[in-house]
């Protein structure tokens, strides 16, 4: 993995392939390259580093402006360290044709032993080239069957692009597992693994299923699938510009989104909530009230940022409506092979829709016969469709790699959730209009913590020199200290740890001295004075401890080293401005590192592979 972007049309590919891996590089790549068939010769170019690398590389190759037709990648290495000559795209054969991809080719040692037997020499570690390779093995004919034969022998996950010297202007593109979309336009195709590469272009797109294949050119896009013939895909409107996406004056796309939040968290909630009945409305779940009042079980599936929504969702389902409610990592879902009943519910969580432990965790909870809920960001995503019914946060893009607003979207959705099931039970009506109250409520106290965000960054000098920190909180403050402490390694590079704050005493408090500093969520409610007590234990090991303080509690801000404040909300609700404050803390400190927050090392945005 990481970004694709193809292009078949009349005018000049270069800048539009060039133009969407800019857009794509927010992602996280190591290196890119592009491809262009120009009257039946096909010229690549990669480089190892940024995309502004490989354009400084083109910008004295005048013989690549007449190319109507391309192909182009941005990298995230998996196999093989990231190189040029690990870089796509990647020649097949001689040279008669391209071939990008994203995904893992499961069974690529298999295949390269067999295609090192029939004579091909490979130039690089990436299970990519095999495909490549083995495409020109079975090329015989048209591009199309060619790619339809190998995609046959492959295990694994993909989402391609390929192109022939033989067929200018024709691109070949096919997923499963790896997200392509097809934008429309007048007289051509942009082809991308993200909306964000072609909405400058056309908002009109075609999602590919998985196994789908299409055969592109110009405006011309026949799909079929696999091992069933042709077959036809809606045309969906991408319902946000391309103004949405770009950074709007803010350093850090990071930044943007930190302060998009209160909008964000607006249009998650708008039209959602019934203030006369006390109730949520989220039709989108298409569950009666008969039906979830008879739901045995909520089980949230998710990875990362998501995951740790998820727990503060079990939490409040729990609390509110009486129903069983667990977290299970995605990852994990699948291959312990779950206890899942057609009474439970499966929540599944995922920014971009397109999370392959998630969607993995999807297929099995449908198979094995449980109702199944998508809670996402992307519409058309593969979860969205694979669902068919679920919630999305019509938060807006979310560029950053670390994730901020769609953390805390999800958080508010899930709270509607809770309200929604609570209904269904024993809740009264004013209960439910309370609690409508307190949601509607989060937008105004994330907007309170975003005035302290001069304050914030003058706290977080005081945290830059440090290489590790641990974060501790109780209750719904537990999910918040593992998402602060992931936020903070995520964009920082110090080693941070999440733990609820009892666990303290069962190991990890062996490591706190003077250069272990500790951030405590000691907000006013249930288990405040217990994490008061950690917090001078820490104290009376050496280290410097920053506490999150519900304002005007000048007992905890005397108990403290350091603090920032929040306003004064009920625990459920208390966990979105806690959030955001350590959103904040960890970008300064980054900031004042002069770490790369926009694009960390290692990290991709969307992870497509297992």
């Amino acid at each position: 993995m990481c970004g694709i972007v193809a292009y078949s049309g009349s005018r000049n590919a270069l800048p539009v392939l060039l133009g969407g891996l800019k857009k794509l590089e927010y992602r996280g790549y190591d290196s890119s390259g592009i491809a262009l068939n120009d009257n039946g010769q096909i010229t690549i170019r990669k480089r190892q580093g940024k995309v502004s690398e490989l354009i400084s590389m083109l910008d004295s190759d005048s013989t690549l402006e007449q190319a109507t037709c391309g192909i182009a990648h941005t990298r995230w290495a998996t196999h093989g360290p990231p190189t040029t000559e690990n870089a796509h795209p990647h020649a097949g054969g001689k040279g008669d044709l391209a071939l990008v991809h994203n995904g893992i080719i499961e069974n690529h040692r298999s295949l390269r032993e067999k295609l090192t037997a029939a004579g091909y020499v490979f130039c690089s570690e990436t299970d990519t080239e095999v495909l490549a390779h083995l495409v020109d093995l079975h090329h015989k004919g048209k591009l199309i069957d060619a790619v339809i034969s190998a995609l046959r022998e492959v295990e694994g996950t993909f989402g391609i692009a390929a192109m022939s010297r033989h067929e200018p202007g024709v691109l070949v593109v096919a997923r499963r597992g790896s997200p392509i979309v097809l934008g429309l336009g007048r007289e051509e195709t942009i082809i991308a693994s993200d909306a964000s590469a072609i909405i400058k272009h056309t908002r009109q797109a075609i999602y590919l299923d998985d196994n789908d294949i299409a055969l592109i050119q110009g405006n011309d896009v026949e799909i079929q699938a696999l091992d069933a013939g042709p077959v036809s895909r809606p045309t969906s409107q991408i319902d946000w510009s391309s103004n949405a996406a770009k950074k709007g004056g803010y350093e850090h796309y990071m930044l943007k989104e930190i302060f998009e939040q209160p909008e964000a968290i607006r249009n998650t909630l708008r039209g959602r909530l019934d203030r006369n009945r006390g109730n949520a409305l989220l039709s989108g779940l298409n569950l009666s009230p008969r039906e979830l009042s008879e739901l045995h079980r909520v089980l949230i599936v998710g990875c990362g940022t998501s995951m740790n929504a998820g727990l503060v969702g079990e939490y409040a389902i729990e609390d509110f409506a009486g129903v069983l409610a667990e977290v299970e990592q995605a990852a994990e879902f699948r291959y312990r092979n779950p206890i899942v009943k057609p009474s439970d519910l499966v929540v599944a969580i995922s920014q971009s829709g397109e999370t392959a432990d998630t969607l993995a965790a999807v297929r099995e909870a449908i198979d094995k016969g449980a109702l199944v809920s998508g809670l996402v960001n992307t519409v058309g995503s593969t979860i969205a469709r694979e669902t068919g019914r679920g919630v999305y946060l019509h938060a807006g893009p979310e560029i950053s790699v670390a994730s901020t607003k769609a953390f805390t979207c999800q958080v508010s959705v899930l709270l509607m959730m809770a309200l929604k099931f609570a209904r269904s039970r024993r809740m009264s009506r004013d209960a439910g209009c309370r609690f409508v109250e307190e949601i509607e409520a989060i937008p105004s106290l994330v907007e309170q913590v975003l005035e302290q965000n001069d304050n914030i960054a003058k706290v977080a000098e005081r945290y830059v020199e440090q290489s590790s920190a641990f974060f501790i909180g109780r209750g719904y403050l537990y999910p918040v200290a593992l998402e602060g402490a992931l936020k903070l390694k995520e964009i920082s590079y110090i080693h941070a740890e999440g733990y609820h704050a009892a666990e303290l005493k069962h190991g990890p408090i062996a490591l706190l001295d003077e250069n272990v500093p500790v951030i405590a969520l000691c907000n006013e409610g249930p288990g405040k004075d217990k994490t008061l007590g950690n917090v001078a234990e820490c104290q009376a090991r050496k280290s410097r401890v920053l506490g999150i303080v519900t304002q005007g509690d000048q007992e905890a801000i005397a108990a403290l080293d350091d603090h920032i404040v929040v306003p004064a909300s009920p625990p459920h609700t208390s966990v979105i401005p806690s959030t955001v404050a350590l959103q904040l803390l960890s970008y300064h400190i980054a900031r004042l590192k002069g770490c790369s927050i926009g694009q960390p090392r290692n990290l991709a945005k969307s992870v497509t592979v297992e």
